[in-house]
Formats: structure tokens, C-alpha cells, sequence
């Protein structure tokens, strides 16, 4: 019975999401308050409803309801329990539940905290909300009913995919989803100004938090995915230009272009129609990826290769989208232009900079992702894009917006004097070349791409540091003095620093693990030796264990340097019986200056004998360390009540100088 009431709260989440989308539009349009106010009360109702589909599906995988043919194919009793709730968005039709609960969600929080936006404004932003989730829902409910009962019921389910029972992706889907769904607020906020014809710093102001909790939770996401595919495929590296991964990360590219753009509208009233583009395109991207994942386009560990005519439902929902988007942008946009005039060498040229570089990178791997697939379609020919590819367009692009960044933060407003900036430019040089220098003392060059590569990320945190003592003032007043105004920063601030220093430090970790990996790839017996980056490894052999659903062969290595012992590891060979395949678990030492990881691969043709592959990644930490470190800069940016959707800046003297507010 609780299926039945999951499937009514569905469609009445459906209609609920009809009448918020078109109900509070046309009451815009009139100026009926009553009709206006329907916008909140609709958006509060259909989180509830959606909040129920939820639960009521998490149930049905919690208690291995097995009349459900969802739960049939992507569940089993014998599973442990964070799978089966995980095992809700691990598949096509459970995830679409998270993603139209996460839109719910963002919707009500605007319903609740949109208190200080125009009741019209704030009724169109709900309105988009309602219409993006109508179109979801109708999709859920005509190809891909979650709900859908099997008679009579299997005793046992199918089990879900072994790759995906791993804390990593019960967590991952949740956070991209999260990213992806608030660039939908966003993307709400952009067409509401758009149909009110109407751009300021009034709605930069409003539209910055929200992007910012996206950029935040998508970092965060992507973070995850890269950990999860690092220690759980077993190939020794992090990202591999996945074309689905590369779905998650060309909305994060345009999402941080749109996070600075929005902040060129608020001080200086310029870029506004730029800035409405990219809230377009941004979720533009998001809904590509969703298209990608699940139209059956790609075969990826990723995707859920599902019957391709739900791909053109969602293509049809990505054509309405973003042709109807652009054609009221192509309409609207010529009054969105004007603001203030700023030279060339000047913040808004720096963030301006930024933006063409991000946008051109964006495109990169755009081209790089989509021209495989339409190639195939037009031709039936098959190519691969990978790394390669990437690696001669994106990384050139990536050098020049390194460089620039921390000269860009230094710069003032409308107008910046280079040459009054050249002391804080030559510090934050010469610790560049003393760190690089330091570098090549302590490790053996490797070549010209390692150097380049360290050097940036080496600048990029050196003179975020200088920018941020330049903010305080601490070269004047004593230290005393620039301590105080170091602690009396907006956290903005502090946001933005953190933010640069982590993308610095994530540029180190890329580098060093790029060009500094060390790899074996042996026929070892129990009792073999090998060597590895200056680690001496041992394998003791090979023993059976049981898992609570798979049985696996457990190999076991010790690896010491010198006399010392490091570490024992295990590596698995995963069987699971009743999904019928096989995964592979690498065992890993992390440290804070490089993972050892050692991976146990198939018998190698006679008794006693494995494959077995070793790796010495040197700085591996530093890439999620530098990921997370800028998700954390973001949520200490909404902490600023000068960036909190309300928040009235407080009236009280601050320890800052005026150049730093």
C-alpha cells in the first residue's frame, strides 16, 4: 500500500509543480498578489510530497520489497545496509527521485529565505522552478516510474552493480546532484531577470549565494567521484577524461566564470548580460550531463545505459530548456547593457580574463566530449578523445589563468596601477623561484611540464598569501596592528584566499601524481621481492575471505624502507555471487607526501603465481586536499553576512582599510 501512496505523491508532486509554474507567472504578469502568493505555498508543498516519494522508496530498498521492480534490479536482502539505502540513486529511476527532491528542496529554501526579494521577482524564480521540475516529473512518470510493481514478486533481487557498493558513491550522487540542481536556482534567477528585463547589483547580490552553495557541493562531488575512482577501479590514477566526468566538470568550469562574473555585476554594474549567459549555460551543462548519463549514448562505469528512448524525452526537455533560455536571452539581452567603464588593467579585466579563459576551456571539453558521439551518429565511425586530446588544448589554457590569477585578486577597481603593485608582485616572485629552487634541490627534475607545473601551483598559493597580507595592511602599523586587521577581514575574504590556495595546492597534487608516478607491473609468488620508488615490497601470498555478500581472494603485501616497516596492505579480488561479477579492491598507504598503492591482479598462468601492479604516487592527498580546501572556502563565504540572501551588512566600524572591503 505504501508503493500506491508513493506513486499519488508523485503525480500530485507533478500537478503541484504545474500550477507553480504557471500560476504564480501569469499573477506576475497582472500583479495579482493572490496568484503571487501561490508561488511559496506551492513550492513548500511539493517538497513535502517529493520528500514522501522519497522516503516511501527508501523503504521499499530498506526492507528488500521486492514487488517493487526497481528495488528487484538494483537490490538483494543479503546486501549490507548502506547499500541497499545508497542503491535508491545508484540507478536511473531512484536517481531522478533525488534529483526533482534536491530541486524541491532548492525551491522551498527560496520560498523561505527569499524573504528580501520583490514577492513578483522571487514568484518567476519559483515559477522556473516549478516548470524545470514539471518537465522531470513528467519524464519519472511516463518512462521511468520508479514505482512500478512486479506480480507475482521475485524472492530475490538482482543486487546492485559491485563498483557502486563503496561509501564513496553513496555519497557522491548526493553532492553532484546538489551542484547540478542549485545551478537550476541560478539558471531560475537569470530567466526571471530576463523576463523582467531587469539586471542590477540587487540581483548579482541575490543570485551569488546560491551559485556559490553550488560551486561549493559540485566541488565537493566531483572531489568525491576522482577519490572513488582512484582507490576503487584499481588503475593507479585519478581522472581519466571520462566523457561522463567531464558532464560534471564543464558546468563546474562555467559555474566558477559565472561566480566571478557575478561579483563584476555587484561592484560595477557591467558584464550584467555576460552574467545571465553563463547562469544559462551553466545549468545548460548540468542538464547535458544528465542527457549524457542517461540517454544510452556512452558506455561508462558512470552512466546508466538505459533504453535510448528516454534519451529523447530528455532531450526534448534539454531543447526546450535551452532554446527557450537563449531566445529570451536574444530577445532581452540588448537592454542589459551599459554600467560602469573600466580600463583594461583593472579588477573587472582581471575577472574578465578569467572568464575567457574558462569559458574557452569549457568549450575545449565540450568539443572534445560531444564530437566522438556525433561523429558516430553521422558516420557510424568510432574515435576516442582522451587524454591526449585534453592535455594539448586544456593545459595551455590553464597556464595563462594560473599566472594571472593572483594578479587579477591585487588589483583595484575601475583602474590599477601595475607598477604601485611590483613590491607585492616581486615578493610573491622570488618565493616562487626560492620554492622552485627548493624543489630541485630535494628531487631530480623530471621535466619541463613538472617544473611549470610546481612553479604554478607554487604561485598561485605564494601570491594568494601576499594578496591577503596586502589586504590587511601587515606590512605597516607594527604586527600587532596587522595581525587585528588580518582578523578583522570580511570571511569573504578569508573565502577567497583559501579558495586560490587550494586550487594551488590541488595544481601540486595533479603535477607531482602526473609526471612523478612510479609504476611495476610483476608475476610475483608469496615471498617475492620488489623494489618501488626506494620502498622494498614483499608479497606474503594470497588467502580466501568472506565479505558479507562477496568472497574474495585477499592478497597481502609489506612494504618497508630499509629496516623500517611502513605498512602491510591487502589487495582484493571481489567475487559476487549474485550479481555475477567481479571488482578489484586496491590496498593503499596514504601519507601526506605520496600513496603507496598495490593492486592484486589475475593468477598468472601457474599455481602460486599473481599479476600484481605497484605504484609510488607522490602528493596524491594534496588533489582531494586542495578540492575540499576550496568546497570549504565556499561554504565560509556563505558564511558572510554580506553574502547571505537577507542579511543586512551590520552597521559597525571595522579594523579593515577601505581598500580591502
Amino acid at each position: 500500500m505504501s508503493i500506491e501512496l508513493g506513486h499519488y505523491a508523485l503525480v500530485l508532486a507533478f500537478a503541484l509543480a504545474l500550477v507553480q509554474g504557471t500560476v504564480p507567472l501569469w499573477g506576475a504578469a497582472r500583479n495579482d498578489a493572490a496568484q503571487i502568493a501561490i508561488a511559496p505555498i506551492a513550492a513548500l508543498l511539493q517538497l513535502a510530497c517529493l520528500t514522501f516519494v522519497f522516503a516511501v522508496l527508501i523503504y521499499a530498498f530498506v526492507v528488500s520489497d521486492f514487488s517493487v521492480a526497481l528495488v528487484v534490479a538494483n537490490s538483494h536482502a543479503a546486501k549490507p545496509l548502506i547499500y541497499r539505502v545508497s542503491g535508491v540513486w545508484g540507478n536511473h529511476e531512484g536517481s531522478l527521485v533525488l534529483w526533482v527532491w534536491i530541486l524541491a528542496l532548492f525551491g522551498a529554501c527560496v520560498a523561505l529565505r527569499g524573504g528580501n526579494l520583490p514577492a513578483a521577482f522571487r514568484a518567476r524564480v519559483l515559477a522556473v522552478h516549478g516548470i524545470i521540475g514539471a518537465g522531470f516529473l513528467a519524464f519519472m512518470l511516463f518512462t521511468s516510474n520508479p514505482f512500478l510493481r512486479l506480480d507475482p514478486a521475485p524472492l530475490a533481487g538482482r543486487g546492485l552493480n559491485p563498483i557502486l557498493q563503496d561509501p564513496g558513491l553513496a555519497l557522491h550522487p548526493p553532492m553532484l546532484y546538489l551542484g547540478y540542481v542549485g545551478f537550476a536556482t541560478a539558471y531560475a534567477f537569470a530567466i526571471a531577470a530576463l523576463i523582467e528585463g531587469r539586471v542590477d547589483a540587487a540581483w548579482a547580490r541575490w543570485v551569488r549565494p546560491w551559485t556559490l552553495a553550488a560551486w561549493s557541493a559540485l566541488t565537493l562531488g566531483i572531489a568525491l567521484g576522482s577519490w572513488w575512482a582512484y582507490y576503487e577501479l584499481g588503475w593507479g590514477g585519478f581522472w581519466f577524461w571520462d566523457p561522463v566526468e567531464n558532464a560534471s566538470f564543464m558546468p563546474w568550469l562555467a559555474g566558477t566564470a559565472l561566480l566571478h562574473s557575478a561579483i563584476v555585476v555587484e561592484k560595477r554594474d557591467t558584464l550584467k548580460s555576460w552574467t545571465v549567459l553563463l547562469a544559462i549555460v551553466t545549468f545548460s551543462l548540468s542538464l547535458l550531463g544528465t542527457f549524457l548519463v542517461r540517454s544510452g549514448v556512452l558506455t561508462s562505469v558512470h552512466a546508466f545505459a538505459v533504453d535510448p528512448a528516454r534519451g529523447v524525452f530528455i532531450l526534448a526537455l534539454l531543447v526546450v530548456a535551452i532554446g527557450g533560455s537563449l531566445l529570451l536571452y536574444a530577445w532581452r539581452a540588448p537592454s542589459l547593457q551599459g554600467g560602469g567603464v573600466f580600463a583594461p588593467i583593472s579588477r573587472e579585466g582581471g575577472l574578465l580574463l578569467n572568464n575567457l579563459l574558462l569559458a574557452t576551456a569549457t568549450a575545449t571539453v565540450l568539443l572534445g566530449t560531444l564530437y566522438p558521439l556525433a561523429l558516430e551518429a553521422l558516420t557510424g565511425a568510432k574515435i576516442s578523445v582522451g587524454p591526449p586530446y585534453f592535455d594539448a588544448t586544456f593545459t595551455p589554457l590553464m597556464v595563462p589563468l594560473l599566472i594571472a590569477l593572483p594578479i587579477g585578486a591585487m588589483l583595484s577597481w575601475k583602474r590599477a596601477d601595475l607598477a604601485a603593485l611590483a613590491p607585492r608582485l616581486g615578493v610573491a616572485l622570488a618565493a616562487t623561484v626560492a620554492a622552485v629552487g627548493l624543489h630541485l634541490l630535494l628531487h631530480a627534475p623530471r621535466g619541463f611540464l613538472a617544473l611549470l607545473g610546481f612553479a604554478l601551483g607554487s604561485w598561485v598559493i605564494v601570491g594568494s598569501l601576499v594578496e591577503l597580507a596586502g589586504r590587511a595592511a601587515l606590512d605597516r602599523g607594527g604586527v600587532a596592528g596587522g595581525l587585528r586587521r588580518l582578523a578583522g577581514l570580511p570571511r569573504s575574504a578569508w573565502a577567497m584566499t583559501l579558495a586560490h590556495i587550494g586550487l594551488g595546492i590541488a595544481v601540486l597534487g595533479i603535477t607531482a601524481t602526473g609526471t612523478g608516478q612510479s609504476e611495476r607491473i610483476l608475476a610475483m609468488a608469496a615471498g617475492d621481492r620488489a623494489e618501488l620508488a626506494g620502498y622494498d615490497v614483499t608479497f606474503e601470498g594470497v588467502r580466501p575471505v568472506e565479505g558479507p555478500n562477496y568472497v574474495a581472494d585477499q592478497g597481502r603485501f609489506t612494504i618497508r624502507r630499509g629496516d623500517r616497516l611502513i605498512a602491510v596492505l591487502a589487495s582484493e579480488k571481489r567475487q559476487f555471487p549474485v550479481e555475477g561479477s567481479t571488482t578489484t579492491e586496491a590496498g593503499i598507504d596514504t601519507g601526506l607526501f605520496r600513496d603507496l598503492y598495490v593492486v592484486l591482479g589475475d593468477p598468472a598462468g601457474r599455481d602460486g603465481l599473481w599479476n600484481v601492479r605497484l605504484y609510488h604516487n607522490p602528493l596524491a592527498l594534496w588533489i582531494w586536499g586542495g578540492a575540499a580546501l576550496m568546497a570549504a572556502a565556499g561554504v565560509l563565504a556563505l558564511s558572510d553576512r554580506r553574502l547571505r540572501v537577507g542579511a543586512p551588512r551590520p552597521a559597525r566600524q571595522r579594523l579593515v582599510p577601505a581598500a580591502a572591503r
